[in-house]
């Protein structure tokens, strides 16, 4: 039987693999829909914590509520930025390798804000990541052009501006984490909470985006239709891969969040490494995305330098050695 950490790390990579695809069905069907998702995200999840978390209002917060204003600011920027970058052409595999380049903005934090020192061996799985995200980049930017030269610099502009927007997310998560970190040195880990506020505080910010969001959700309502099996209905394609991907989105979340209680710090690294390098195959093999053998090789170098950041080989050595316990049984 499966224990609860197994069963959870499962769920994580079916949960958070699924909505990556359900996603990319969105992009592919509306580029600009990123605004519509990032809501309906926030508005299930907030609601969630709201019934169950707070109890409806009656759970005294454990953390007092300014302290999360902060966070829910930058979360809430972090959250949009990435998504409004596929508005620029950025293809899904660069997105998603991209973001896996959070230990290289985690690592910049810590040693400019904390005056925190690493081993070698953190350095150079750093440099790895900066390397593969750099060949990655250049790579797709050569794919990416139209034969018209006058097309090609335009695509190019924008595709530079969509990476912009997901370097700035990048350092802005970087701090938003180092941030939390103090919340919970100061008031305790309360998950949850902090899952609830994250989703709940910036729901009015997204007024701002309200004639967006407005116009994609109208999109979603007049796309193709879609035949549900069994039920012999017919519902808005656009409309099924949003249902997919919050629902996917809450699963996810939730299974890391139970991922974090019952593993190791390490292991949840793992288990959300492999569950990008997934998603990126499975979305180069299913939306044919391109993919060149540099593409390949600044892959490589992104997941194996996280593996090295997160010391895994040494984990697995470890594993492989034989206790003394067992050297003198």
């Amino acid at each position: 039987m499966l224990s609860k950490a197994e069963l959870a790390g499962i769920v994580v990579l079916v949960g958070c693999c699924s909505n990556v695809v359900f996603l990319e069905l969105l992009v592919t069907e509306a580029p600009g829909i990123g605004n519509l998702v990032t809501f309906l995200q926030f508005l299930v999840i907030a609601t969630e914590g709201f019934l169950f978390t707070m109890d409806m209002g009656r759970t005294t917060p454990k953390v007092p509520f300014t302290a999360w204003l902060k966070l829910v600011v930058m979360y809430f920027l972090v959250s949009v930025v990435n998504n409004y970058a596929l508005n620029f052409h950025i293809p899904m595999p660069l997105h998603m390798i991209f973001r896996a380049g959070s230990l290289l903005a985690n690592m910049i934090m810590g040693v400019v804000l904390l005056g925190k020192e690493y081993t070698p061996a953190k350095y150079l799985s750093v440099m790895m990541i900066s390397i593969g995200i750099a060949t990655c980049t250049i790579m797709s930017a050569q794919t990416n052009q139209i034969k018209d030269s006058e097309g090609a610099e335009t695509d190019n502009f924008w595709l530079s501006i969509g990476i912009g927007l997901l370097t700035f997310a990048l350092f802005m998560s970087a701090r938003m984490g180092i941030y939390q970190e103090v919340i919970y040195k100061e008031h305790g880990k309360h998950p949850k909470e902090a899952m609830f506020f994250l989703h709940a505080l910036p729901l009015p910010g997204f007024l701002l985006l309200a004639p967006d969001i407005y116009n994609h959700l109208v999109i979603s309502l007049n796309s193709s239709p879609l035949t549900i099996p069994l039920l012999n209905i017919q519902i808005p394609c656009m409309i099924v891969y949003l249902l997919g991907n919050v629902i996917t989105q809450y699963i996810c979340i939730s299974a890391v969040f139970v991922l974090t209680t019952e593993c190791a710090s390490l292991t949840v690294t793992l288990v959300v490494t492999l569950r990008k390098f997934l998603s990126l195959l499975f979305s180069i093999w299913y939306f044919q995305n391109p993919f060149t053998a540099l593409h390949w090789i600044g892959t490589v170098l992104v997941f194996s330098g996280t593996m090295l950041f997160s010391d895994i080989p040494k984990l697995v050595s470890e594993a492989i050695r034989p206790s003394p316990q067992k050297k003198t049984e």
